[in-house]
């Protein structure tokens, strides 16, 4: 759970309880430890949400029942272009969050802006990459996982034919470095240092008909690599 989220469930949880709750259990609970809840809790009452201690052998943490904190206030144009975003990302390794992004900017969407927002977003269409029919798609909630952990892995990926067409029967296996994402036209591509290639390399997604994420982690390699193979393209860092 991230911090923002885990500030929310906060609140909610506070003010749904009788009693305080010490840090410890607040802790237990979130599965963080007491010091990051202390963190929070201190954060959240900069901010002004109305949080206090009770001393004491029962006491901990409360919070005025009334008091939850505000909504997210998009207007109809920043709720467009948000669930545009998330949609460009359901064909992507973060496809699973994007969904549930999704569900939550649909929720607390206003109701004014709910039909003109859906009517204008159903006019967008997209072009996506589509996997070999006779492919299994490989869950690309793995290859974030895999990225995020910094871990080899090793996959069987689809070469070309003479048309450039994906071919089954020049099908490779490599084990792979896994360095970061690329959006490159209509495909998404994970970059890693190639064992194989002993070279960076990119690996379209819809091309990886099969995908195991090694113990292994990756070893440190020196950044400028990926980055001057980059430079070959006009590229721009997402955040």
């Amino acid at each position: 759970m991230k911090r923002a989220e885990r500030h929310y469930a906060l609140v909610d949880l506070l003010r749904g309880v009788r009693r305080p709750w010490s840090a410890a259990r607040l802790a237990a609970h979130f599965e963080v430890s007491p010091r990051t809840i202390e963190r929070d809790v201190a954060a959240l009452q900069a901010a002004g949400v109305p949080l206090y201690a009770d001393h004491g052998a029962a006491g901990g943490y409360s919070i005025l029942r009334e008091y939850s904190l505000p909504p997210l206030n998009l207007t109809a144009a920043e709720s467009l272009a948000v669930l545009a975003g998330l949609g460009l990302l359901e064909s992507s390794p973060y496809q699973a969050a994007a969904l549930r992004a999704s569900a939550k900017i649909h929720a607390v969407m206003l109701d004014e802006h709910r039909a003109p927002v859906l009517e204008t977003l159903g006019m967008i269409r997209v072009i996506d990459a589509v996997a070999p029919s006779d492919t299994e798609p490989v869950p690309l909630g793995m290859l974030s996982d895999a990225i995020a952990a910094r871990r080899v892995v090793r996959l069987r990926y689809l070469g070309e034919d003479a048309d450039g067409q994906p071919d089954r029967a020049t099908s490779t296996v490599r084990e792979v470095e896994t360095m970061g994402l690329l959006r490159a036209g209509d495909s998404w591509l994970l970059a890693g240092w190639c064992r194989l290639r002993d070279a960076v390399r990119g690996f379209r997604i819809e091309r990886i008909t099969e995908l195991e994420i090694l113990d292994e982690v990756a070893p440190p390699r020196d950044p400028s690599v990926w980055e001057d193979d980059l430079a070959r393209w006009p590229t721009r860092r997402l955040g």
